[in-house]
């Protein structure tokens, strides 16, 4: 029981900080203020006072609808509290009194935003991912890994590798492939986990990618001409690299160490 209790405290303290996040993914592409006006209902532009704001509970209690209008609220509110809460869950029992804990929170809630928006917009808005890498690197200096000289080269090879695939595919083309918000992205996921991360991140991405590609390409019937966004994919790269990356990249060496 007492474990239980433990582990909801960082799950209430995410979840919270996640209802911040979805007043990010909101107002940031609409170039709104993410401090004022307080939170209100994007429909009747009601007020919604504290009782009512409570992460995942309200939604559950009012039905998914506005108090007022009763317009359906968006699924993606409780889904990204209960993402943010569950990513500080597991940020507690990996990494606990580690520093990484904090910064590691800090880089999932940069992907969460970056990801929900993404996928809605199709953009990565520079005012995440470049002040990312600048707390990236500033927090190799507090971390054990991959250190400022990890996360500098991890920086620089992130945006280079797709700046090079980008400008490789526009040149075959004559079409951009990638945009340079990806570019950026990839930056910043390299200033926190360092280029083995990068290297991690990108390969893991793109075969999440071409799976996820392939059955929605499969069931919009869309064809080769549905076009999906990069950067949620090279953020769930990121998160599983946080979480597992150097215990499989270690089964990969031990398994095929000798048949090299």
């Amino acid at each position: 029981m007492t474990d239980y209790i433990i582990l909801a405290l960082p799950f209430i303290f995410g979840a919270v900080v996640g209802s911040f996040l979805n007043v990010c993914i909101y107002r940031v592409p609409a170039r709104i203020s993410i401090v004022t006006p307080s939170s209100r209902c994007p429909v009747c532009k009601r007020h919604i006072p504290f009782y009512l704001n409570i992460p995942v509970l309200s939604y559950i209690v009012l039905g998914g609808k506005c108090r007022y209008c009763r317009v359906p609220i968006s699924w993606q509110y409780p889904l990204v509290e209960l993402l943010t809460g569950f990513s500080a869950i597991a940020l507690f029992m990996w990494f606990w009194p580690a520093p990484e804990v904090f910064f590691y929170f800090a880089f999932l809630c940069a992907l969460i935003v970056i990801t929900f928006i993404d996928l809605e917009h199709r953009i990565i808005p520079d005012v995440i991912s470049i002040p990312g890498v600048v707390i990236g690197f500033g927090a190799s200096f507090f971390t054990a890994a991959p250190g400022p000289l990890g996360s500098l080269i991890g920086i620089v090879l992130g945006g280079a590798v797709l700046m090079s695939i980008a400008a490789a595919y526009y040149f075959i083309t004559g079409k951009e492939g990638m945009g340079g918000g990806d570019i950026k992205l990839l930056a910043m996921i390299g200033a926190f986990v360092g280029w083995k991360g990068v290297l991690f991140t990108l390969f893991s991405a793109s075969l999440i990618g071409a799976v996820f590609g392939v059955a929605i390409i499969v069931i919009s019937g869309k064809g080769g001409k549905y076009a999906l966004p990069f950067g949620p994919f090279l953020a769930a790269g990121a998160a599983v690299y946080i979480f597992y990356g150097h215990a499989i990249v270690g089964w990969y060496i031990l398994r095929f160490s000798g048949a090299i």
